[in-house]
């Protein structure tokens, strides 16, 4: 058995979609840690640091969305 079917019999969700769902909350844990490098660079002054953060930031909560949305699609919601 391979190590993908393993998991779809542990979790008894397919691939594809734990996929998605494990992309969605790297998504949302990253704009949370970019957080804490948003306020790190602003304490020390660096305001182009914080706004590359803040961009990027944003790009994680683009595809958080963008993931759910797809989710929802594929499980018909």
């Amino acid at each position: 058995m391979s190590i993908n079917a393993d998991a779809q019999t542990v979790t008894g969700t397919q691939d594809k979609d734990y996929n998605i769902i494990w992309f969605v909350e790297a998504c949302l844990s990253n704009a949370l840690r970019l957080e804490t490098y948003v306020q790190d660079a602003e304490r020390a002054g660096d305001s182009d640091l914080a706004e590359f953060f803040r961009r990027a930031q944003g790009e994680s909560r683009k595809g958080a969305e963008q993931g759910k949305e797809l989710l929802a699609q594929r499980l018909g919601k």
